[in-house]
């Protein structure tokens, strides 16, 4: 069955950096595209930022230029590199599975059919 599983999450100091990885098994990795997306408490989980099976990235805004995505097919591995943190940055972060090799802004759950079970990040001083 498929199987997303995040890790890399804990406790960083603001301006710090952190690297989320998500292990992937069970479909064929190369043919969708993976999402990252990020729910704080009391509030709607939020896109991230996806990549697309060609390596083609969006972003949602307040993350440009801080975040990076990035996937390995050979080893069926999505990263997430967080630099610059920030307090409101501050969520469990989830990687997903999409339904299609290719995606469109706005990342919105709706499109993603697998999901891992998260992980946390604390960014605080």
């Amino acid at each position: 069955q498929v199987q997303l599983v995040e890790s890399g999450g804990g406790l960083v100091q603001p301006g710090g950096s952190l690297t989320l990885s998500c292990a992937t098994s069970g479909f064929v990795f190369d043919w969708y595209a993976i999402g990252w997306f990020r729910q704080a408490p009391g509030k709607e989980r939020e896109g991230v930022t996806s990549i697309d099976r060609d390596g083609t990235t969006y972003y949602v805004d307040s993350v440009k230029g801080r975040f990076a995505v990035s996937r390995d097919n050979a080893t069926k591995m999505v990263y997430l590199q967080m630099n610059s943190l920030k307090s409101e940055d501050t969520a469990v972060y989830y990687c997903a599975q999409s339904g299609s090799a290719y995606m469109t802004k706005p990342i919105l759950p709706s499109k993603f059919a697998h999901w891992g079970q998260g992980t946390q990040v604390t960014v605080s001083p």
